[in-house]
């Protein structure tokens, strides 16, 4: 038995190792037609719990007139242990009694007294470990072969009662979407019926997987849920429902049965994704996973570098090439220091978003990329801000060590020093939440299935992909020759670089409108107090001579009576207006696309009728989501070919972070938007996925393709 070094109040794992001599067999938690499952009686210290404990994936044993399920060779079997939050540092002592029947052409029982030291550490105590290849070995058989769960199946999974019962007996069919190809239920005991191990594969709608099972039941009712194991061999190569990492490919899931068969099964219900993926329990030691895991990585790298040119991002990156104009020809070492302080930037800000993610998700909340922007006090804080650099750009107050609460702000976006390059990664990465790219959202999508460590590295990934030109043209002495020398023309370029960040303040604003309805004004208001603020700040207080006292109490009384009165008494800017999901049909265009609401019902019914479906995921934050609109989506050809082939058009707007499109987006293994789908008339058809950046030529393929 193997068990690890959890905190007072923290988890470890346990892991009970069987082996067997070859051609020797014992059974899973539900043995079948015979044998007995192993059972594990824990001795354990009053601070020490068994939480959970689960069950590896089994395989069916021979011989086939006879349906067992159990394990060969070895098995091990996990149980999660809770250490309770008093528990003082030490060693503990855990035991257990394992007896468990192992089958040849004979059945002996056996059974063995096991026990192991779990340490328990304070939290900040550094642990060392000696590195143990059979430890190794016996935890990567535990994490390859245990089941997924339902979530990370990919597909919804229908169950019903295919006739009317014949005596005790009647039979079941299970289906899910996938390539046709041998596939079997592994059912959970129950008490008051059971489903017979014999698997008959039958046709399908779209030659998805279907089975049939004869469940005979011993008392009472038919079941109205079945639980158990969905086991699709290890050789199988199918494109829908491959895992490549894993050994094994099951799911544990709990389906409910419906009376009669469903009319549109299973795609009436909802798409799959290409790729669904799982939770990875990596092991760095297996190639496989290290490159699995590596492809991912690199998809989040060159989707951050992307990141530097979309138009959320450029106006921060124009300041800083302003920066390294002003240092390159004197002070290279100086702008190799800021470069890094800029990357150090970025990065510490992708963790912290990292450290909030992972925190809303362990509070059992849906989680999304650019998610802070579901919130409307972000988005005026970030408002404020943004507005404050390009007054500061535009020498409305100037960058001084002695600004104080007004020009921070301001004085970090422009400053050329370490405060400077540090605050500029955070105000890129801010404003990079907004935007995706190619390859970044494939990558989030795998990032947000994940466990806390590999989200962490996804997520520093993306960073330093952000980071990555900055930090390469500061470190390159002859890429530094091809910068223009200082001049008054400095000036002029940093004034300009205030216009794309004042438009960015306008497009914040008009986000917040969103959430705040008419009383926006009021938000408009206040940053005219602080744009009136700030120029009396630079002014008297910086450039003037005399009068200085007197600015700062009336730049005192702007800022503080602005916020009091027009954020607080008026707009209640901590209590945004809750804004209803639209109903009916709306118009982008007064001739646009009439677009209905998005939902699993609108997709069912439309492609029970027969009817091809355009839907758009998006949000009014989303800059490549209104792009893709504007370029591709709400255009003469477009609304002409939607007409022509009398297809619905479902929008789901993703702005205020609704559940039920996270959940639809994470079947699609996206964080977030945009994501833009064309399903065929054909209802057996699965939906077709447009790339991130689209075209009108992309949109009217796909629209072509649904009618065939």
């Amino acid at each position: 038995m193997d068990a690890c070094h959890p905190d007072p109040g923290g988890r470890a794992v346990a892991l009970v190792d069987l082996k067997m001599e070859p051609g020797w067999h014992t059974y899973w938690k539900n043995p079948g037609a015979a044998g007995m499952a192993p059972k594990i009686e824990w001795q354990l210290p009053p601070n020490v719990t068994v939480v959970d404990a689960g069950w590896p994936v089994p395989k069916k044993l021979p011989p086939v007139e006879v349906t067992t399920y159990g394990y060969e060779d070895e098995v091990v079997l996990p149980a999660v242990l809770k250490v309770a939050s008093n528990s003082p540092p030490g060693q503990v002592v855990i035991k257990a009694h394992v007896s468990w029947l192992e089958c040849k052409e004979v059945c002996l029982p056996a059974s063995a007294d096991v026990e192991a030291t779990l340490n328990v550490v304070s939290p900040d105590e550094e642990i060392k470990t000696t590195p143990d290849p059979e430890r190794a070995r016996i935890v990567h058989l535990w994490q390859h072969s245990m089941p997924l769960p339902q979530n990370w199946l990919g597909t919804d999974v229908r169950t019903w009662w295919e006739k009317p019962a014949d005596g005790d007996t009647r039979p079941l069919v299970i289906e899910w979407a996938g390539p046709e190809h041998q596939a079997d239920f592994y059912p959970d005991a129950n008490d008051h019926y059971e489903i017979q191990g014999a698997t008959e594969m039958i046709p399908t709608k779209g030659g998805n997987i279907g089975l049939r099972k004869l469940v005979k039941k011993f008392d009472a009712d038919w079941p109205e849920e079945i639980s158990g194991l969905l086991v699709l061999p290890k050789s199988t190569n199918a494109p829908v429902l491959t895992n490549s990492f894993r050994h094994i490919l099951a799911w544990n899931v709990k389906l409910p049965v419906s009376e009669i068969a469903p009319t549109n099964v299973l795609i009436a219900q909802g798409p799959i994704p290409p790729n669904p993926v799982g939770i990875l329990d990596f092991n760095f030691g297996d190639w496989d996973d290290v490159w699995f895991l590596g492809k991912f990585l690199l998809y989040a790298f060159i989707g951050g570098l992307i990141l530097n040119i979309m138009p959320c991002v450029l106006p921060v990156i124009a300041l800083k090439i302003l920066g390294f104009i002003n240092h390159a020809q004197h002070e290279p070492h100086r702008v190799r220091a800021l470069g890094l302080i800029y990357a150090a930037g970025v990065l510490v800000s992708f963790l912290a978003l990292a450290a909030i993610v992972i925190g809303v998700k362990a509070a059992g909340h849906h989680a999304g990329w650019g998610m802070q922007f579901s919130s409307p006090e972000f988005i005026v804080v970030l408002t404020t801000l943004v507005t404050l650099v390009a007054l500061n750009l535009f020498g409305v107050f100037e960058v001084t060590l002695g600004g104080r609460v007004l020009s921070a702000a301001g004085q970090l976006a422009s400053k050329q020093g370490a405060a400077g390059a540090f605050f500029n990664g955070v105000l890129a990465t801010a404003l990079a939440t907004p935007c995706t790219a190619p390859f970044l959202s494939i990558a989030l999508g795998f990032a947000f299935a994940q466990k806390a460590p590999v989200f962490v590295l996804m997520f520093l990934a993306v960073g330093a992909g952000l980071a990555a030109p900055y930090v390469a043209l500061s470190w390159n002495p002859i890429w530094l020759k091809f910068l223009p020398k200082p001049g008054a023309w400095m000036e002029k370029f940093k004034i300009a670089m205030g216009f794309p960040m004042l438009l960015t303040a306008v497009w914040l604003f008009n986000l917040a409108a969103d959430n705040y309805g008419k009383g926006v004004l009021w938000l408009g208001i206040f940053l005219v107090l602080v744009a009136f603020a700030a120029w009396i700040f630079g002014a008297f207080v910086q450039r003037g001579r005399a009068g200085k006292g007197v600015a700062v109490v009336i730049v005192l009384i702007l800022l503080i009576g602005g916020y009091a009165f027009a954020l607080e008494n008026q707009l209640h800017w901590r209590e945004p207006v809750v804004v209803a999901d639209a109903a009916g049909i709306s118009k982008a265009l007064p001739d646009g696309i009439d677009w209905r609401p998005w939902s699993l019902e609108a997709v069912a019914q439309a492609r029970a009728a027969g009817r091809p479906a355009l839907v758009d995921f998006t949000a009014d934050w989303c800059l490549t989501c209104q792009v893709n609109k504007k370029i591709a989506i709400e255009i003469p050809s477009v609304r002409k070919k939607l007409k022509e082939i009398n297809a619905v058009a479902l929008v789901g707007d993703y702005t205020h972070f609704p559940d039920s499109i996270a959940a639809e987006l994470n079947r699609f293994n996206r964080a977030g938007v945009p994501l833009v789908l064309v399903y065929p008339k054909n209802p057996d058809a699965q939906p077709i996925i447009l790339p991130q950046i689209l075209t009108p030529g992309i949109v009217l393929d796909a629209l072509d393709q649904a009618t065939r």
